[in-house]
């Protein structure tokens, strides 16, 4: 099983201690697998194999464009999360999940990868946007044959079986802002957004209902919405398959409430 909790706006030191505090307990059996679905304020990211050459904006620029700059433990290169990106990091031990035969096998990080591009891909086509893998490059693109643009990216962390950091959809991300940076150092594709592709803002929250119900299908597993971090640690109890009554709007929630 999967509980899937959304925070809202997060700043980003913030997302990290709370995924440090749940890898903790996965680690320790104190909780199962977790979803963690959100938006963070502007920011700027360095994977373990970033060139710092690949923030191309001046401190002063990021500055006046309110972006911060964290370096992390997560793989890849460069990247930026913002308002009307989700983010998402599964908290999973990739131990014992099912195969599509229904045998259960532990998972190597190719193959959890693999899973989490297959979860986006879905998500993409849900809402009428075709994507696809590209061979040698992580993340998930658009199908253009004249220029194939990124739509989400992904890097992740994994410590004795548990997973951390994970993956960013751009929904309806303001695009300027990887103007910044050589998203992922790579200079030949560009980026897009589902906004982009279509031609008009999407729910967020609607985005968020199609990556879960694609973590339950891709991952074999059901899935438990949870209202509040609260109810992830067992004081409360979420209900399978269904979403809150008033899903959380992710980019109006008060990210004071996570701090």
């Amino acid at each position: 099983m999967i509980s899937v909790v959304q925070l809202g706006t997060v700043d980003y030191a913030t997302g990290l201690r709370l995924q440090q505090e749940l890898v903790d307990l996965r680690k320790a059996e104190k909780i199962g697998d977790v979803l963690l679905l959100l938006e963070h304020s502007p920011v700027i990211t360095l994977g373990r194999n970033a060139k710092a050459a690949n923030v191309i904006a001046s401190t002063e620029l990021l500055a006046q464009r309110g972006v911060e700059l964290f370096e992390c433990d997560r793989g890849g290169d460069v990247t930026f999360h913002g308002p009307g990106q989700i983010v998402g990091y599964p908290i999973f031990d990739l131990r014992g999940f099912a195969t599509p035969d229904g045998r259960r096998k532990t998972l190597g990080a190719v193959e959890f990868v693999r899973r989490l591009e297959e979860v986006l891909i879905r998500t993409c086509a849900d809402f009428a946007i075709a994507t696809n893998r590209i061979a040698s490059l992580t993340g998930v693109w658009t199908n253009h044959e004249a220029a194939q643009a990124k739509i989400a990216a992904i890097g992740v962390h994994i410590a004795r079986f548990v997973t951390s950091h994970g993956f960013a959809l751009n929904v309806n991300t303001d695009l300027s802002f990887f103007n910044l940076i050589i998203p992922c150092g790579i200079t030949s594709k560009p980026v897009t957004s589902m906004q982009h592709e279509l031609g008009h803002s999407l729910d967020l929250n609607s985005v968020a209902e199609s990556i879960s119900r694609n973590f339950g299908t891709v991952f074999s597993s059901q899935i438990l919405w949870v209202d509040t971090l609260d109810a992830l640690l067992g004081r409360t109890v979420g209900v399978p398959l269904q979403p809150p009554s008033e899903l959380r709007k992710l980019h109006k929630e008060d990210a004071g409430a996570w701090a």
